[in-house]
């Protein structure tokens, strides 16, 4: 008996300690270990340059069991057992999150609730490098929402998992900054209202933007008690009134300038609270939605609160938004034939890219930005946004000039 568990507990030792170096004299022990290793798809990423918590480390290799992160190790240490995928010179970072995405693919999920449109989305974001996003849901009527809520939580059992739930973008906001919302459909909430919204929907909207301005108390009160980030935006709110909200329990703000009213000297407004509060804060960084200084500006005020976001949007001509592809963005057109900015056309990555090459973000905290932040907004901290010991293993490869080259979710390729 005593032999026998010397045994078991040297292979139990090999599997999940393996960053330590064990070798077996016995044939028998490597050739369960090999099978094991194919079994649960354990192998290790080497050749790269690692990001991860703002660093680039280097000669490390990355041990991934099953759907986890074993350990970061100096790649010189690794077991000859384990099967190795070589990065060639590439950057392994987390997988990227985006909390605010309208459509993707083709589908647009805001204007056109289906299970079908989700797992579009869920297909084309991931294709991207995106692990984890949230359908945008713009100011729309109660029925579209509820249709949306319905549809997230019959997915639920069917989604591939970078879907993570619902972002609630209205109707509840201020139509003095509605930019591309319909005003005819902008709405002050209620607490019965939210309360019959929100029952159904079995924990699946994990952000709603509003105005908090124009809202009951305590209807904030209760999207805190059942666990909604609330995220001011759109919003006219003054200085006063943004600090009384930001000071509330955890809170966010969406597309940082987009859909605020802008600062004056006299009038300091929404965003200067927001520099002082430093919620999680959204920016798109496309050089279009944002200025490249004004994003700097940001960056240096808010620091770790700032996140990247893409409000990407995709042709889509059904329902209230027609959004159409313009000169490197959506924009909704009026029967004026006036334009509106609606919506982006970049990637997460894309959004690394700029701030990288236009704004002076070293690499390593740009991917913070999009994938560590995110998470943290989300609460998903203890899992996702970092290359870490027990964590996911959803990972992606890119290129010197951020071309994507694989794709890996829970430890499963996926390009």
């Amino acid at each position: 008996m005593g032999a026998n568990f010397l045994f078991y507990f040297i292979n139990w030792y090999l599997l999940f300690k393996i960053d330590v170096v064990v070798r077996l004299n016995s044939k028998i022990s490597y050739i369960f270990v090999l099978i094991y290793n194919i079994i649960i798809m354990k192998y290790a990423f080497v050749n790269g340059v690692v990001i991860t918590g703002g660093e680039l480390l280097r000669h490390k290799a990355v041990l991934v069991n099953g759907s986890k992160i074993v350990d970061v190790v100096d790649d010189n240490t690794l077991p000859e057992n384990v099967l190795r995928v070589d990065l060639k010179g590439n950057y392994l970072s987390p997988g990227l999150i985006d909390v605010q995405l309208n459509g993707a693919g083709g589908a647009f999920f805001g204007g056109n609730p289906t299970e079908e449109g989700l797992a579009i989305m869920e297909q084309a974001t991931m294709k991207q490098g995106t692990i984890g996003f949230l359908p945008a849901a713009a100011t729309n009527s109660l029925e579209i929402y509820r249709k949306m809520i319905k549809c997230a939580v019959s997915y639920r059992p069917k989604a591939k998992g970078n879907f993570l739930g619902l972002h609630m973008e209205g109707p509840y906001i201020n139509p003095l900054s509605r930019g591309a919302h319909p005003a005819e459909l902008i709405r002050k909430s209620s607490l019965k209202e939210v309360e019959e919204l929100f029952g159904p929907a079995d924990g699946e909207v994990k952000v709603i933007t509003m105005a908090p301005e124009l809202q009951p108390e305590e209807v904030i009160r209760y999207l805190d008690k059942i666990g909604v980030v609330v995220s001011i935006g759109h919003s006219a709110a003054s200085y006063e009134e943004a600090m009384h909200f930001l000071n509330g329990k955890k809170r966010m703000a969406t597309h940082l300038y987009n859909g605020m009213q802008p600062m004056h000297h006299r009038n300091p407004g929404l965003i200067p609270a927001i520099f002082r509060a430093k919620p999680f804060a959204g920016i798109i960084a496309d050089g279009i939605h944002v200025s490249f200084p004004m994003v700097r500006l940001a960056k240096q005020i808010m620091g770790e609160s700032l996140m990247l976001v893409t409000d990407g949007a995709t042709p889509c001509k059904i329902g209230v938004y027609q959004y159409t592809l313009k000169d490197g963005r959506y924009v909704t057109i009026g029967p004026d034939g006036k334009e509106t900015l609606a919506g982006s056309a970049i990637s997460m990555l894309d959004a690394v890219k700029n701030c990288v090459q236009s704004v002076g973000i070293p690499l390593a905290e740009a991917i913070n930005m999009a994938a560590l932040y995110p998470a943290q907004s989300l609460s998903l901290e203890d899992r996702l946004g970092q290359i870490r010991r027990g964590f996911e293993a959803s990972l992606i490869v890119f290129d010197s000039n951020f071309a994507i080259k694989e794709v890996y979710f829970k430890g499963e390729k996926q390009i």
